[in-house]
């Protein structure tokens, strides 16, 4: 039965999508069905089209789902531990520390689409998500994200070069990015990521 395997490979609040679980031995239709029965059931609440999760039951017994940033999450970026994408624009920089400004909207870079730069809504946010400029991968995702950021770096600075150098620095340490990283994916950016690398001097860190 479907929910015997939800449970072996599910933790409870954790998004589990209809195409992750539809293997092709029933119908699309049969399995709906089965999931809307224990919907009926309080064993699975759906949470959008073709999400649903097993309810975590809190000390106050009400149900406890994914928030949507956890749903993103699992759907663009990493699910299973298989790496499909990251965050960029002011999201990155904020987490990077480079801005202080908290965005209303998440950016994302994700395999997972095919379409141009759209607009995604979970729950009661709001997400944009876009294709890479290349397949983004356990090995390549630091250095992508980074050179996405360089690309764009002063629509999302709010502290001086210097500054905003330190924080790479610390970025390029904790992810162990070396010059021939970069060198291998720089190409494929704009003329911007190679201005900013060269002025904050990331060549020279890089090169060491």
């Amino acid at each position: 039965m479907i929910y015997n395997y939800i449970k072996d490979n599910y933790k409870e609040g954790e998004p589990i999508f209809f195409s992750d679980i539809y293997d092709g031995t029933i119908s699309k239709s049969a399995l709906t069905q089965q999931l809307t029965t224990l919907c009926k059931k309080g064993l699975l609440v759906k949470y959008d089209n073709g999400i649903y999760y097993m309810p975590k039951k809190t000390r106050l017994k009400s149900a406890v789902g994914p928030t949507a940033d956890t749903v993103a999450k699992y759907r663009f970026i990493v699910k299973n531990g298989k790496i499909d994408g990251f965050y960029t624009g002011n999201t990155f920089a904020n987490q990077i520390g480079i801005s202080t400004q908290v965005p209303h909207v998440v950016e994302i870079v994700s395999n997972n689409t095919n379409s141009a730069p759209r607009d995604v809504i979970i729950g009661n946010r709001k997400f944009k998500v876009k294709k890479p400029l290349t397949t983004v991968t356990d090995d390549n995702v630091y250095i992508l994200q980074m050179l996405y950021l360089l690309s764009d770096l002063d629509s999302y600075l709010d502290y001086d070069y210097e500054e905003a150098r330190q924080c790479f620095l610390k970025f390029i340490e904790s992810h162990n990015i070396k010059r021939s990283d970069v060198d291998e994916y720089i190409r494929k950016f704009p003329l911007t990521a190679f201005k900013f690398y060269y002025e904050l001097r990331l060549d020279n860190v890089l090169a060491q």
